[in-house]
């Protein structure tokens, strides 16, 4: 290989990292995603090299950043903005059903933020934009559908105020959902980008550009980034935002859908890399169904260093004072529901009244799905205390679709039950006695299905039930499906909190 190139696999964050937004700070780059109903909310990113990232926390870590204890899925967080300027991190988004659209800052990235400080106009996906003359602008998407386009308006940083009134500046290429803009000053030129057509096989990344912040902008007649239309392994292309690296080359993130030969695709939106070309007219390009952007990548070197890759195999011992940052709870835990210390070295959860049926409080406390082939195991031990009172592990999309398998207390006996839920129907697929208040809990997952596998003694796995892999997929899914498969250990009181804790001794990941 050229010294001057480097090779990496797309995508860079596999699994449910959608919105992506990077920012850099010298030689240092930082990247945050949507989180929608899982909290804490927008997972922050380090990299040397843009290629490998490794977790550092969350934004949003406490209820006064981010209250979504009545979310409902694919509500919540949506695309997050990064910035740095002099000093200081920012990170805009939109809590969609709560405050609306709202900022926080820090001055290390790894936290803590800031309380949120409110911006009064604006939709959904809102941008920063810190001017050289000292001006802030918010950027964002107002409107719906095929009336959705981009407002900005100038705001005080410290207090959020509003400066200006908001102007229609972008109402993007005629598709709908004119989303996730962004403002970049280039050259002297300011450039208008956003995302056009929904985010599926329409997406796109469209710009324009002009002498002025606000417009009028002239548009680029082709998108930038883009695979609609042709044969190929990444789908939905879009929701883009640019770099310049140290070295003045530029780079773009954005996400994408590993749709799969059958058309779908369980890990959700995913975040991608790719370079930027700028071409002789002085517009970045990314990949116009040019075939730059693949699942195999060599370009060149965006830094120096050779980082380590991320290990994403692995076991969750429980063993340090906090959870690890790549577990998620589902939405913001009940006081009591879960505790590192109540026995050391476990997972204890304390079942709520809410299910993995409902929109409230579940303890559920899980990662993201970065395999389409993969492994999840625990060891659970379950006190006995009042019939309904169920843990265990679980494959989550939404309330409407998640497959479990579980001990539980039922008819003042225990037993391994597995329930398979499909378009919001809960079916009891198979159960059988428990000898014991504990058990070894397996999901194994391929391209077509998810089994729900137990053992005795941690050697031998007996298959109780199984659920088609589609069935769990956003394109399954009615309505939004802006996430992807969580894999979680859970415990419900159905209907009450529970008498006994669900104690859960590691957590395993594998990917086959």
């Amino acid at each position: 290989m050229n010294p001057s190139s480097t090779q990496y696999a797309n995508p860079v964050l596999p699994g449910f990292y959608p919105d992506p937004s990077i920012t850099r700070a010298g030689e240092d780059y930082y990247l945050v995603c949507s989180s929608f109903e899982y909290f804490p909310g927008v997972p922050i990113f380090h990299s040397r090299d843009l290629i490998h990232w490794k977790q550092i926390g969350h934004v949003l870590d406490r209820i006064s950043q981010l209250d979504i204890r009545g979310c409902g899925s694919s509500d919540g967080i949506y695309a997050p903005t990064i910035r740095y300027h002099e000093g200081t991190f920012y990170m805009i988004t939109t809590d969609v059903r709560g405050r609306g659209n709202f900022y926080v800052t820090a001055t290390d990235p790894a936290g803590p933020w800031s309380d949120p400080i409110i911006v009064p106009f604006g939709g959904i996906d809102p941008s920063l934009m810190f001017d050289e003359d000292g001006k802030v602008y918010v950027t964002t998407q107002q409107g719906a559908n095929y009336d959705s386009h981009v407002i900005q308006y100038e705001i005080n940083i410290t207090t959020g105020e509003a400066l200006s009134e908001p102007v229609v500046i972008w109402t993007g290429d005629g598709g709908p959902w004119t989303e996730g803009p962004h403002l970049y000053k280039i050259n002297g030129l300011y450039y208008i980008m956003a995302a056009s057509g929904g985010t599926a096989k329409e997406h796109r990344e469209i710009i324009g550009r002009s002498s002025s912040p606000y417009g009028p902008f002239e548009r680029l007649p082709q998108p930038i980034l883009t695979h609609r239309g042709i044969d190929h392994p990444i789908q939905y292309l879009g929701h883009a935002d640019l770099i310049e690296g140290p070295d003045g080359n530029w780079w773009a993130v954005f996400l994408g859908v590993r749709l799969g030969e059958h058309g779908y695709g369980v890990l959700g939106r995913e975040t991608y890399l790719a370079p930027v070309h700028w071409n002789e007219d002085g517009w970045p390009m990314i990949d116009n169904n040019e075939g730059t952007v693949e699942l195999e990548m060599k370009v060149p070197r965006p830094s120096k260093g050779s980082p380590q890759p991320v290990e994403y195999n692995g076991r969750h011992e429980f063993a340090d004072s906090v959870l690890p940052y790549a577990l998620t709870f589902l939405r913001n835990p009940a006081e009591g529901s879960w505790s590192l210390q109540a026995r050391p070295g476990w997972l204890a959860l304390r079942g709520q009244p809410g299910s993995l049926n409902e929109i409230g409080q579940v303890a559920f406390a899980g990662r993201r799905q970065q395999h389409v082939a993969a492994e999840w195991s625990t060891l659970l031990e379950l006190d006995s205390g009042a019939d309904g009172e169920e843990a265990g592990l679980c494959a989550r999309m939404n309330e409407q679709a998640h497959y479990e398998i579980g001990l539980a207390q039922k008819d003042g006996q225990r037993v391994i039950s597995a329930y398979l839920t499909v378009k919001g129907h809960t079916q009891l697929a198979a159960e059988v006695p428990a000898p014991t208040g504990k058990a070894y809990l397996k999901i194994a997952a391929d391209a077509a299905e998810y089994y729900l596998l137990y053992s005795l003694d941690g050697e031998k796995w007996i298959k109780l039930a199984s659920g088609a892999a589609y069935a769990l997929s956003p394109q399954a899914v009615e309505g939004n499906g802006f996430t992807g498969v969580v894999i979680g250990l859970y415990a419900t009181g159905h209907g009450k909190t529970a008498e006994a804790t669900a104690y859960f001794d590691w957590f395993d990941y594998r990917s086959l």
